[in-house]
C-alpha cells in the first residue's frame, strides 16, 4: 500500500482520453456519492502517449458530464514507477493489459494488482470496455454503463 495509507487505483486503457479518465471519473463520482471520496488516491493513463496533455475526449466528457460525472484529468503514459506507486492497476481491455503485465515483467516485480476492470462488474459479462473512440455517441455511453458497474463492484470489493 502507499505511503498515506489510502488505497491508489490506476485505471489504464490506450490513449487515456476516452475509458480510463472516464473510469477515473466514474469512480470518484461514486465514491464521493457515498462520502468515501477522500478516502482513495485515483489517477488514469494510457499505454500510448499520443495525447499526453490532452483533456479526455469531448464525446466523453459531455456523455459523462450528462450523468453529473466531471472527467479533469490531462492524459499521461503508464510509467513503470506506477507499476509500485499504485495498490491496483485496472485495465479496460485485454491488450492493455497485456501491455501492462508484459511491463511489470520487463522491469521487475509490480506491487500492484494488475487486473481488468470488467473484473468487478456484477450486471454485465463482458471481457473488455470497447473502446468508443471510433463509433457514435451510443458507444460512449455503453462504456459509461460499463464502468458504472465495475467501480460500483470495485468499491465494494475495496470495502471489504
Amino acid at each position: 500500500m502507499t505511503a498515506s495509507a489510502k488505497p491508489s487505483l490506476l485505471f489504464v486503457c490506450l490513449g487515456n482520453i476516452c475509458r480510463s479518465p472516464a473510469a477515473e471519473g466514474v469512480f470518484l463520482h461514486l465514491s464521493e456519492n457515498q462520502g468515501t471520496g477522500d478516502r482513495f488516491e485515483v489517477d488514469s493513463a494510457g499505454t500510448g502517449g499520443w495525447h499526453v496533455g490532452k483533456p479526455a475526449d469531448g464525446r466523453m466528457r459531455s456523455a459523462a458530464q450528462a450523468r453529473g460525472i466531471e472527467l479533469p484529468s490531462r492524459a499521461r503514459q503508464i510509467e513503470i514507477a506506477d507499476l509500485n506507486r499504485f495498490d491496483w492497476i485496472l485495465t479496460m481491455d485485454s491488450d492493455n493489459l497485456a501491455h501492462v503485465q508484459a511491463m511489470a515483467k520487463r522491469h521487475g516485480q509490480a506491487t500492484a494488482k494488475i487486473l481488468p476492470i470488467t473484473s468487478f462488474c456484477s450486471g454485465f459479462s463482458v471481457r473488455d470496455v470497447p473502446d468508443p473512440y471510433y463509433g457514435g455517441p451510443e458507444g460512449f455511453e455503453q462504456v459509461l454503463d460499463l464502468l458504472d458497474d465495475a467501480c460500483r463492484g470495485l468499491l465494494e470489493h475495496l470495502a471489504s
